[in-house]
Formats: C-alpha cells, structure tokens, sequence
C-alpha cells in the first residue's frame, strides 16, 4: 500500500471536491492516536478514481478491507458488458421474461432507488437505462439520439413499472427493453458501505472520495473539533480550481455539474444528467448543484434531483429537509446557500454570493 504524507492541500483528481487541512497537530489527540503518515490506497473502478485515506495509527488492514468492499459492490452493481458478475445486467437481460433473485445488499439499494424516485416525482428515475445507453454520454460512442428513438426509450422509463418481492429478494422489469441504471446513486450506497468498513476497523479520521462522492470521518488531522475544510469545485475550471470552502464533520459532499461529461453538437453542449420527463438533458440555469448530507446516498440521490428542480424550486425543496443543505451555482456565476450553510467562504472573486446575509 501507497503511504502519503498529509500535505496542506489534498487533491482529489477525479472528484468535484477537494480537502483543505493543515498538518497534523499532536495536541488534543486523548481521544485518538494518529499515524505520522496516513494510509492511502487509490485504484481506478468504475470508471473513476477511488481513494481512501485513514490518518488513524495501525489501520493500514482498514484500508484494505474497505477496498475489498468497494470491488466486491462494483462487481455486481455495475453494467459493463463485460462483467459477468453484475447482476444489474442479469436483471435487465430478462426484463420482460422472469423476476430475478438477487443479494440482499443489492435488493436494499434498489428499494432505495425505488423510494428516491417516488420522494421526487420520477426526477430521480432507476429505469433510465434506455435513455443513459441511447445517449451513452461520456464514452467514445456518444451521439445525439433522433428524435424517434428518445421516444421510443421514454416509453421504457417508468419507475412505477419496477416489481420488488420482499419475501423472496426478486427484481422483475415487466417490459422488454427496460433497463436499470443505478449510476446516480450506486457510489453513495457504495461510499457509505466503505465508511461503515473503516468504523467496524475503528477508525474515526478517515477521507473516503468514489470519484466526487465524498465522505469526510470524524475530525480535521489538525486538531480535536477540528472540523475538515473542503472546498467546492468550480464547475466552469478544471479540477482543483475551487469557489470557496466549507467546514465539515462526518459528513458526505456530492456533487453534480454540468461539467462532468457532455457532448458537443452543432455548437450545442449535452450534458450527462438526462430528464426521464423529456429524454433530454435537464435545461435550467444551474450549472452544479453540491448537496451535504449524513449519508452519501442521501446525498447521490439528491444532487440529482435538485439540480432538476432548478435554482428556485431546489432552494425551497431542500430548505424542508432535515439535516441536508445544498450549494446551487448557476451558469451565471451566482451562487445561492441552503438556510443551513453559514459556514460557507466564498474565495473566488469571479462568482457572486448571492443570498449573503
């Protein structure tokens, strides 16, 4: 395993968060014992960079064993046709013939889905797999659909469509041609999973990024009550050019932007984040949407679901919700705050605060 010195910035190459911390601080540490230099592990899964750093001492099997668990929940969660193991595809291969049993873990995340895309009307749709593949944005095959075949794929996304047996774990697709797509929020349950690992090692100073889902553990290296500072990507820059920061703890930071993976046609910008309602990208003014949670698959399952809703309606949706808040940035450079978010510093001078007290 790779041993890393903590350094005063750590970039996260893949994600759409990066982590601002100073050294590690030898004072107030009664309550944990920190090693000189983390264990940090990083690998290339589904289709991104994975890392996990843990600063506590004598935990370098906790790395490994959370690593274990991100490649054993990416083998049957994933859709590449390659992979023999996924059981997502095996569901979708016999959508239209018969129910398929499956893992309990991966029968959990699904209701979740299920239940994600109830809370927000079907912004949130699991069975957007035709729409995803038709597209296929971010990969070498990527192209504008006609108009024909976004119609005849619409007519396949219907999350109410999906039949879960409790009692015997079974996924049945009643239609041919349906397909689930669980990349909107697999890294969360996976993210979440992994924190859950590095807990039962007993760790509790720990950086878990699955390619832009973050989950920062316990307090800063710096210090007891040392809250992390983790800054905000800037959705218009490469990665590492952030707007500001903000101090958290034991939270998770998920993002979603317009700047992840598009296409271009005719002058046009397709981004990755497909409406179920319309076969399209989302159109509004928002750019990228940030959503801190408890969780990360609250935070997976509600990025993309605000960033739907719009500016307007995203503010007042995720000011309801217990124990959540948001960073909106729009096209414009403006950038709007949860009720919660006091703590957000605005360092970028070419973006406007715009809720500002």
């Amino acid at each position: 395993m790779k041993k890393v010195r903590l350094a005063a910035f750590i970039c996260c190459l893949s994600a759409a968060v990066f982590f601002l911390s100073g050294c590690q601080s030898k004072s107030g540490e009664e309550k944990r014992t920190l090693a000189d230099d983390p264990y940090e592990e990083t690998e290339f899964l589904m289709g991104t960079v994975v890392r996990v750093t843990v600063y506590n001492q004598d935990k370098e099997a906790a790395v490994d064993a959370a690593f274990d668990r991100i490649r054993e929940l990416a083998d049957f969660i994933t859709v590449d046709e390659e992979q023999e193991s996924s059981e997502i595809r095996t569901i979708n291969d016999a959508a239209g013939k018969e129910p398929v049993a499956v893992r309990e873990d991966l029968y959990d995340l699904i209701k979740s889905a299920v239940a994600y895309s109830e809370k927000t009307d079907g912004s949130f749709d699991l069975t957007i797999g035709p729409l995803t593949r038709l597209w296929h944005i971010g990969f070498p095959d990527a192209r504008k659909p006609e108009q024909s075949e976004i119609d005849q794929a619409l007519a396949l996304v219907d999350y109410r469509k999906v039949q879960l047996n409790d009692e015997e774990k079974t996924v049945y697709l009643p239609e041919k041609g349906m397909e689930l797509d669980l990349g909107a929020i697999a890294k969360g349950f996976i993210t979440d999973e992994t924190v859950q690992v590095l807990k039962d090692h007993d760790v509790d100073t720990a950086i878990v990024d699955l390619g832009g889902n973050i989950f920062v553990m316990g307090d800063s290296p710096r210090g007891t009550s040392e809250k992390w500072h983790v800054g905000i990507q800037d959705p218009f820059e490469e990665r590492g050019t952030i707007i500001g920061s903000l101090p958290v703890t034991n939270k998770s930071i998920v993002t979603s932007g317009i700047y992840e993976r598009f296409l271009e046609v005719d002058g046009v910008n397709y981004h990755h984040l497909m409406d179920p309602k319309t076969g399209y990208p989302f159109d509004n003014e928002l750019a990228g949407v940030s959503v801190v949670t408890n969780t990360s698959i609250d935070g997976d399952g509600l990025s993309t679901s605000l960033f739907a809703k719009g500016l307007k309606d995203g503010l007042v949706y995720v000011n309801q919700l217990d124990g959540v808040d948001a960073i909106f940035v729009t096209k414009d450079k403006e950038v709007y705050l949860s009720d919660g978010l006091k703590d957000f510093k605005l360092t970028n001078d070419d973006f406007i605060l715009m809720n500002e007290e």
